[in-house]
């Protein structure tokens, strides 16, 4: 009953952290209105005549087209760089030898050749830098929020009104082509649809390939009014080898061909755009807001001239979103009703017309068509959403009104007003360029009454989680009370729902969420504070050292500033380093540089040394100085933030795919292997030392067999994965096979491993011989259960010390009939040895996520774990029989580790860093399972996060586990009979673990302690970033840090309580399993016969044989059950 309420505890506060962050982010990332009206023909958007241009025309709408046909190129990721020339080289300057510079040759040629047909921009792109916000932009003419950046992998058809929407309502034939994510966008607009994958990133050529099989033969059948094509080889190259690989320069090349053949074969009436969605940081990534993802090159071209001057020297520089008026307007469709973008004026010049006045008034008509669909936009938007600025937008109201009044004006006498037409243009390209700022700074919604409330209900619950560890360490603990108040919160909101539902009233689920935490929460708050105020003062409640204290306020403090939360995977390791080394100095000062000692036990005696201290001071500073080494040879391994230009990031985070030149790969490739056999040998060596590994039980016979054919497997996938690309044409599709199925077949090992574990976590090996034992220990029979407490504390040691002399070989066969002993070894670590086996197989899969390389920062991730664990213990005391406690240091240090972890291995709290590749790990081509690659993206992203809150036990077992292991003299006290029999010296050893079930009820208190300790490290990061979001979400850096630093602590506080509630029931459950195992030993022994006689012994092994252990709850269990112990005499 204990355990289960342990566990409902820490799930029911894991549900209160949640419940307030659900309600803060439903506060902070909220979405923009959208509008489902829609711009038609018939319906002209402001008052006053349509320019002269659409007049008595057959079909004309607001404008009268330019165009009938229109070619857009869409090629994915092309930035804007990637279609400039090769800089020539300056004498005293280094060249410049770039391998996407110049490949583009064909696009130069033609605006140098033909200047008045084509002109190149560079698009300025709105983040967030994803493909299915950019397509959004680039058909609506919107802005797409950030919070919509989460429906990258799940499209939906956009309901706004959009240009494919607006050429298919005026009988026009779409042709598509490319990413099928258009598919999902706009469902059944196509005439004719070719739709191929776009998911996986590692393929660089079916896309591409796909639409080039196509391309050609539909444009030269004339069956088409618009043809989109979407190319996906740029963007996948650059996320699998970067920009500066040599496939960009190939597949650059490839898309300057496309081009040139859509130039030769276009005719007069048609109109090409060649443009990308975004661009690409340096890695080939994108998704945030940096210079070199919101850089896009945009590209337009007609056989006839478009543009009335030369280009100028530097391109312009001009919003995305300005194309779709643009090209609305160009081929006589209606702007699309939400479209808040900006028509491109020079190419509404009358290029043919001698008179500038003509071209003048030209620009100013599409300009003020333009204008008049925003302001209908902006008057429409600001009735159902009150969200926009009023004063601003009355300015900017007020501007329009007189720049359309002097334009309609100016229609009336348009002759000689050349300047007043300029003015005009000015005051409406204001005008839409301030609704443009307008929108971007107000579409920002926050509703501070659910944030305030996410914030509040988070900080209450961290001190719940600081109040109930507090008590968790008193000797007095209950449990019961503590399911109480939560048992009554949620039945007084599974109430409030029900009548709110009852009546029909509609409530938001995450609303309904926090009124449920809260009906829970304030009871316990209430009654914990009437009862902690009127005993102890509030100074209590932090409890922890003030070093510690100090260092949690630091960490709290810099999710304040923008510098810190970009330069955290510097400032983590400083603050791991910085306790470390108070650590080092608090043993020092408190005197325990030697291994942890027992303490005095006042039932059983109490502990003198038995001889010298095997180790001195040096030991804890060497453990202290190796681990120092782990963490600054684990910070090679980091990816730098885009803000810090200077910073190099490390080249052994990319895959060996990547590398150019064998001879290097190979060299790589063999580290890589060896640091998986190290690892493999150092979990093996592990179990060997304490015993484990010679247990017959199939978990053990799991590690024997299954790791090694598990690191055979993940080595065998690396030399694939490796090598793919280079494979014979006969054998890559055998290759392909091998890589999706070795995957699978480690995750499944894993699986059945974890599965086995959870079968029979027992790791023990037990021994049975007939005969009567002889001891030197005189002793009479004693049967049946105690009468008193002496005759308890006399009956335990003397079990104790019979089992070390059975296993030394002084006990020899006699007789047949004599009682049966039974010996079972390896008790001693029993529950770590269950720990460090689930972490090694949680290791392989998360290890075939990552680039191969990071199995370097995985084998020094188990060796800092094992050097910090050994560090932590020196300074942990062991107190029989309770209660048990594991110190905030201690707490705050794994924490600590986790998050310096989380940047070793690659990652940084920003969407353009995600590992998107794993997300292809064991997953075919083609597949459709978008669920499973999500998941395998964020099981790679938080993949620290997962071992070191599953691993967060070994925190509370591993110091007894480090109990000196040498003999010790035990020496009985005066005053008591019973224990005066026993008169001459004995040696004892550790029990190791076995102490924690001396005292159940402290071991799942400490368990409770532990995982609420953990939770209010992690919770109050992730208060740190809520309230930093909040008070910042003005900051100009709002959504580039804070925002993503918000969503990746969430994200991955979720993932950590997940995580340590399923370490906790492993230990729960494998103390369940050593219960069950004594449970089956009593009943074996009473079907035996109850005059014979049986002995249990514990044992855990030490480097050359194992040492005694006994459970000493299992010899109440056998005193109470009535068997009979009988200890020989000594002959």
């Amino acid at each position: 009953m204990r355990k289960i309420s342990v566990l409902l505890f820490l799930a029911w506060v894991g549900f209160l952290f949640y419940a307030g962050i659900a309600l803060f982010t439903s506060g902070f990332l909220l979405t923009r209105l959208e509008l489902t009206n829609h711009s038609s023909c018939q319906e002209p958007p402001g008052p006053g005549s349509l320019p002269w241009g659409s007049r008595g025309e057959p079909g004309a709408c607001w404008m009268a087209s330019r165009f009938s046909r229109l070619v857009l190129v869409l090629i994915d990721a092309l930035r804007f760089d990637f279609a400039q020339p090769q800089l020539s080289h300056v004498s005293g300057e280094p060249p410049t030898s770039l391998p996407f510079l110049g490949k583009l040759g064909f696009l130069q040629r033609i605006l140098e050749i033909q200047p008045h047909h084509a002109r190149l921009y560079q698009s300025k792109v709105d983040p967030p830098t994803t493909t299915m916000q950019r397509l959004k932009a680039l058909t609506t003419g919107s802005l797409p929020t950030f919070i919509d950046a989460g429906s990258n992998f799940a499209s939906y058809a956009i309901a706004e009104d959009n240009l494919v929407k607006q050429l298919t309502s005026t009988g026009r034939r779409v042709v598509f082509m490319g990413d099928e994510t258009w598919n999902d966008l706009f469902p059944g607009a196509f005439s004719q649809g070719f739709f191929f994958p776009s998911f996986d990133v590692r393929d660089l050529h079916t896309v591409d390939n796909g639409i080039l099989e196509h391309l050609y033969p539909i444009m030269d059948s004339g069956e088409w009014d618009v043809l989109i094509t979407h190319f996906l080889g740029v963007d996948h190259c650059g996320h699998k080898h970067g920009p500066h690989h040599p496939e960009m320069a190939k597949k650059l090349s490839q898309m300057d061909q496309v081009i040139q053949g859509l130039v030769e074969r276009l005719e007069n009436d048609t109109l090409l755009v060649v443009t990308g969605d975004h661009g690409m940081t340096t890695s080939g990534n994108h998704g945030g807001d940096s210079e070199l993802e919101t850089s896009a090159a945009l590209f337009l071209y007609s056989p006839t001239a478009l543009f009335p001057s030369a280009p100028p020297e530097e391109p312009e520089v001009i919003p995305q979103i300005s194309l779709v008026p643009t090209l609305a307007l160009l081929l006589g469709l209606p702007i699309p009703f939400g479209n808040i973008g900006e028509v491109i004026a020079e190419v509404f010049s009358e290029v043919e017309d001698s008179q500038p006045h003509s071209s003048t008034l030209a620009q100013a008509s599409a300009l003020h068509l333009n204008a008049q669909q925003v302001s209908r936009f902006l008057h429409t938007y600001s009735t159902a959403a009150q969200d926009l600025q009023v004063k601003e937008l009355h300015r900017l109201q007020n501007l329009f009104s007189k720049a359309s009044a002097d334009y309609q004006r100016l229609l009336q006498s348009p002759q000689g007003a050349e300047a007043a037409l300029q003015t005009v243009i000015t005051e409406l390209q204001q005008f839409l360029r301030g609704v443009r700022a307008m929108c971007i700074e107000s579409w920002a919604r926050f509703s501070l009454v659910r944030m305030a409330g996410g914030a509040a209900l988070l900080a209450a619950t961290c001190f719940l989680c600081l109040l109930v560890s507090q008590w968790a360490a008193s000797p007095g603990f209950y449990f019961r009370p503590l399911l109480i108040p939560m048992t009554w919160g949620l039945t007084g909101a599974l109430v409030c729902a029900g009548l709110l539902a009852t009546t029909g009233l509609k409530l938001d689920s995450v609303v309904l969420g926090a009124m449920a935490a809260v009906g829970s929460l304030l009871p316990f708050l209430w009654k914990a504070w009437a009862s902690w105020g009127a005993k102890r003062p509030l100074a209590a409640l932090l409890p922890m050292p003030g070093p510690v204290l100090l260092l949690l306020l630091i960490r709290f403090a810099g999710f304040f500033s923008d510098s810190f939360v970009i330069a955290e995977a510097r400032a983590a390791p400083f603050l791991l380093i910085s306790l470390i080394l108070l650590l080092v100095a608090q043993l020092h000062w408190e005197g325990k540089l030697l291994p942890p000692k027992l303490l005095t036990i006042p039932r059983l005696g109490f502990l003198t040394p038995a001889g010298p201290p095997r180790h001195n001071g040096t030991h804890a500073l060497g453990l202290g100085v190796g681990l120092l080494l782990c963490i600054r040879l684990a910070g090679l391994f980091h990816r730098c933030p885009e803000e810090t230009p200077a910073c190099s990031s490390s080249p052994w985070l990319s895959p060996l795919a990547s590398m150019v030149g064998g001879r290097a790969k190979n060299v790589w490739y063999g580290a890589c292997v060896g640091a998986l056999a190290a690892l493999l040998a150092a979990v093996r060596l592990w179990l060997r030392r304490y015993g484990n590994l010679k247990s017959p039980e199939p978990p053990v016979l799991f590690v024997r067999w299954g790791l090694p054919l598990m690191g055979l497997g993940t080595a065998a996938y690396w030399a694939l994965a490796s090598g793919a690309d280079e494979a014979p044409p006969r054998l890559r599709a055998l290759v392909a096979g091998a890589s999706v199925m070795l995957p699978r077949a480690v995750a499944g090992l894993a699986a059945s491993g974890l599965m086995l574990l959870l079968w029979r976590p027992v790791t023990v090996l037990v021994k049975a011989a007939a005969g009567a034992p002889r001891t030197r220990t005189v002793l009479t029979p004693f049967s049946g259960p105690p009468t008193s407490q002496a005759d308890l504390d006399y009956v335990v040691p003397q079990i104790y010390r019979h089992m070390q002399e059975e296993f030394r070989g002084r006990l020899e066969r006699t007789k047949s009939q004599g009682p049966l002993t039974v010996a079972a070894y390896q008790l001693g670590s029993v529950y770590s040895a269950a720990m460090v086996t689930a972490l090694t197989l949680l290791a392989f899969p998360l290890l075939l996520l990552h680039a191969e390389r990071i199995s370097l920062v995985f084998l020094l991730l188990f060796l800092q774990s094992f050097l910090l664990l050994h560090l932590l213990a020196a300074g942990i005391p062991i107190t029989t029989p309770g209660p048990f406690t594991v110190p905030w240091q201690a707490v705050s240090a794994w924490a600590f580790m986790a998050t310096q972890t989380f940047y070793s291995t690659g990652h940084q709290p920003v969407f353009p860093a995600i590992h998107w590749h794993a997300a292809f790990v064991g997953v075919p081509e083609g597949h459709d399972f978008t669920w499973l690659s999500a998941l395998l993206v964020g099981t790679n992203t938080f993949a620290s996060h997962i071992l070191f809150a599953v691993g967060c036990p070994l925190l509370l077992l591993w110091p007894f586990l480090c109990e000196s292991q040498g003999p010790r003299k035990r020496r009985q006290p005066p005053g008591n009979e019973a224990e005066a029999r026993v008169r001459p010296e004995e040696e004892e050893e550790p029990l190791m673990e076995m102490r924690l079930r001396d005292a159940p009820h402290h071991f799942n208190a400490a368990l409770l302690q532990l995982g609420l300790k953990y939770l209010f490290v992690l919770g109050i990061q992730i208060l740190a970033c809520a309230l930093a979001a909040s008070i910042l979400r003005r900051h100009l850096m709002v959504w580039k840090v804070f925002a993503p630093k918000f969503i990746f602590e969430a994200v991955g506080f979720i993932v950590s309580s997940v995580g340590l509630c399923l370490g906790i029931a492993l230990v729960m459950r494998v103390d369940g399993a050593v219960s069950s195992w004594f449970r089956q030993l009593v009943l074996a022994q009473q079907k035996a016969g109850e005059q014979s006689s049986l002995v249990y012994t514990g044992a855990g092994s030490s480097a050359r044989e194992a040492q005694s252990h006994l459970l000493p709850p299992c010899s109440q269990d056998l005193l109470a059950s009535g068997t009979s112990l009988f200890y020989n005499s000594k002959s």
